[in-house]
């Protein structure tokens, strides 16, 4: 696709650039939602109708506006017309807790909270959603036309999300039009948007910018509130049924179509592309990838909420560049411009000599920072976090990943975990992370880790199937004083692939070491 929509100078708003895929292919189909097909040009008749109508019930430009839909027409529907109006989308994830969304609403501040029927329900159980003062569902008129509509500008706020809040108080993320812009143009040399592709995106952000693109878009049939209870098979079955050519999804994701792929001796050769990130992705599973998709261009992306992408790596350099000190992530994005510092808990930087003070050597630990147009720079009301997360030096933005790792002599980047994971042990850095890369390799565990407990550096373990247990016992008793078998490591809520190192603190005081 060419990069034409900053042509004229005109203010970026991803629905222009959907209208534009309207007028050129209106016939085209734009989604594919369970058994509904949605061409460009009725999407953009359905969000004209759907803007006039929250125009008609008093949603006005700036107007903050709770969206609790799943991953469907509806919810892109809503958020595009909320766009052309120019009110905010305040998006939540379906697997967001009460108490979580309780927080949400205290921080968003919201004028109207759209849902389904099940959530307007649910909202009369929740303090924060029934203090908002309008509630609509996810029908709109279709007989209204929207005009005299507000002119959306660069520095309007488009989108509020919100980060996991794993390690406190989710923090709500700023997207501006303008930086919704600059995130389409990091992503594009790594997603390469082509009007050709049949995509299945399960990532809600991505369909987003592939409807701007002209990229058909298959909804995958599950639940993303238990990741979990995904159907492999229903999954593929959406694959062959709408010839989809490439996936953009959590590693979690693309791990469990692999699985079932190899179990079954299954292939999917219509597949070209394949783009996953979320959560690290080891050498091992690179290879359930590339065993399942043996002639798949595979992409493994790294980023943050805050800053989407840092770099990316293809899954076969990662396969062959196995590093013991570091999982490699790539070179950095040309969009990204990348640091590592000094680990510190509180920074009080202003000045690109002090930043320079504080950076570390080629191949030394240190956490990743990075500034770009595509980084985030704001929160909501969370003056604590912009402190805490972000650097200012200048115009320039610094986001504060909290991620720790180095880069190589190559210049490419590597990781080594969660800063807060990091076990300082007889004045060495000992790294979870790797020894996460290292458990994948063994037979019969599922996912592992470790943790300083009780001033011993212990091995925590989920097995594949308790039958492995005394193998996997035997096998690390030479390494590790203690080891703890965990039924289930938590997982981070949103991509079910990261360790969710807080809640995995709290389930080791409810465990007996087995070996002791």
């Amino acid at each position: 696709m060419n990069n034409n929509f900053m042509e004229d100078n005109q203010p970026f708003n991803i629905v222009d650039l959907l209208e534009k895929a309207a007028q050129k292919t209106p016939d085209k189909t734009a989604l594919i939602y369970k058994n509904k097909k949605v061409t460009f040009g009725e999407f953009a008749a359905s969000i004209d109708q759907t803007a006039a109508y929250f125009l008609k019930k008093g949603i006005q430009k700036g107007d903050r506006v709770m969206v609790f839909v799943p991953m469907s027409d509806d919810l892109y529907r809503i958020v595009l017309a909320l766009f052309k109006i120019g009110a905010v989308a305040v998006f939540l994830d379906e697997w967001v807790s009460l108490k979580r969304l309780n927080v949400c609403c205290k921080l968003a501040h919201c004028k109207a909270f759209i849902s389904t029927t099940k959530g307007r329900i649910l909202a009369w159980f929740v303090p924060g959603l029934r203090q908002i003062p309008l509630h609509l569902g996810v029908d709109f008129d279709k007989n209204l036309v929207a005009a005299n509509l507000p002119k959306t500008l660069e520095n309007d706020i488009a989108l509020i999300t919100f980060t996991t809040g794993s390690t406190g108080n989710p923090k709500a993320a700023i997207r501006t039009h303008g930086l919704l812009r600059e995130q389409f143009l990091a992503l594009q040399p790594i997603l390469e948007f082509d009007p050709a592709d049949i995509c299945m995106p399960a990532l809600p952000i991505v369909l987003l910018l592939n409807l701007g693109a002209g990229v058909t878009s298959v909804i995958p049939d599950f639940n993303a509130r238990k990741p979990g209870s995904l159907k492999s098979e229903n999954i593929i079955d959406q694959i062959e049924t709408h010839a989809v050519t490439s996936i953009i999804a959590s590693p979690f994701f693309v791990k469990e179509i692999s699985k079932h792929l190899s179990k079954k001796h299954l292939t999917l050769p219509h597949i070209q592309k394949i783009f996953t990130g979320g959560a690290p992705v080891f050498p091992s599973e690179a290879t359930l990838y590339r065993n399942a998709f043996p002639d798949t261009n595979i992409q493994i992306v790294y980023g943050s909420t805050e800053a989407e992408p840092i770099s990316s790596v293809d899954a076969d350099v990662l396969i062959e560049n196995q590093d013991e000190k570091g999982l490699l992530v790539g070179m950095p994005e040309p969009a990204a411009t990348v640091k590592i510092i000094q680990i510190r808990e509180n920074l009080e930087i202003s000045t690109q000599k002090e930043l320079e003070g504080i950076e570390v050597t080629q191949g030394e630990i240190g956490e990743i920072i990075v500034s770009g147009k595509h980084v985030l720079r704001a929160y909501l009301h969370n003056e604590e976090a912009l402190k805490r997360n972000k650097i200012f030096i200048g115009e320039t933005c610094w986001h504060r990943t909290g991620d720790s790792g180095y880069f190589g002599p190559d210049g490419n980047l590597y990781l080594t975990g969660r800063c807060n994971t990091l076990i300082f042990n007889q004045n060495e850095i000992v790294s979870p992370f790797m020894y996460e890369n290292y458990f994948q390799t063994l037979e019969g565990i599922e996912m592992g880790t470790i943790l300083m407990l009780a001033g011993k550096i212990t091995a925590i373990i989920e097995l594949k199937n308790s039958r492995f247990h005394d193998n996997v016992k035997q096998t690390l008793e030479k390494e590790f004083e203690k080891i703890l078998f965990i039924k289930k490591i938590p997982r981070d809520p949103r991509h079910n692939s990261k360790i969710d190192y807080e809640r995995l603190r709290r389930l080791a005081g409810q465990y007996t070491f087995l070996n002791s």
